[in-house]
């Protein structure tokens, strides 16, 4: 479904409640990347050629470019998920212990793919050391060759954020920003 846009940008119902006005706005970006920054787990949303959905907690790190990673079993329900339906995922990042009406989260599609590089393993391991505090002792290779756990990429190509609530006949509605993450 196409989203339509406003003339002022302003989440519609038309235009299913999505901001366009503030997607290059700094301080709204800098939500975004708070977000990211205080949540250590992701929601990885995947689906088999069948049309079977699945949904899968992650432990997530991130680079400067917006792409997450994460470890996962190559045999795991979405792993197969990725293989099988061209990387095609949603992910959601959001705190949950906070009172109702107040959640931030950030909404992404894209696409996910096995890292092959152990280069990128490596920096991949030393990521996740310092986003979790604790040291890891596992190497590129055991990420690679015949290990049964892969590490995987995913590459944003939409990304919304939280926005504001407002008022439509008498009823709250949740609003998202679309982010520009090339202004």
């Amino acid at each position: 479904m196409t989203i339509a846009k406003t003339s002022t940008g302003q989440p519609t119902q038309a235009n299913q409640w999505t901001n366009t006005a503030d997607s290059d706005n700094s301080a709204v970006l800098q939500k975004a990347k708070n977000i990211i920054e205080s949540n250590l787990y992701c929601s990885l949303s995947t689906c088999s050629t069948e049309g079977e959905p699945w949904i899968s907690p992650l432990l997530f790190v991130y680079d400067d470019n917006w792409n997450l990673y994460w470890s996962s079993a190559i045999i795991s329900k979405h792993s197969q998920n990725i293989y099988s339906n061209t990387g095609k995922v949603a992910i959601a990042i959001y705190g949950s212990p906070i009172p109702e009406g107040t959640g931030q989260g950030l909404y992404f599609t894209g696409t996910a793919q096995e890292v092959e590089s152990a280069e990128v393993a490596q920096q991949i391991i030393r990521w996740v050391g310092e986003r979790t505090g604790k040291p890891n002792p596992k190497t590129a290779a055991d990420y690679l060759g015949n290990s049964p756990r892969r590490f995987y990429r995913f590459i944003p190509q939409n990304v919304w954020v939280t926005g504001e609530r407002i008022l439509s006949n008498g009823q709250l509605v949740d609003t998202k920003i679309v982010l520009n993450l090339n202004p």
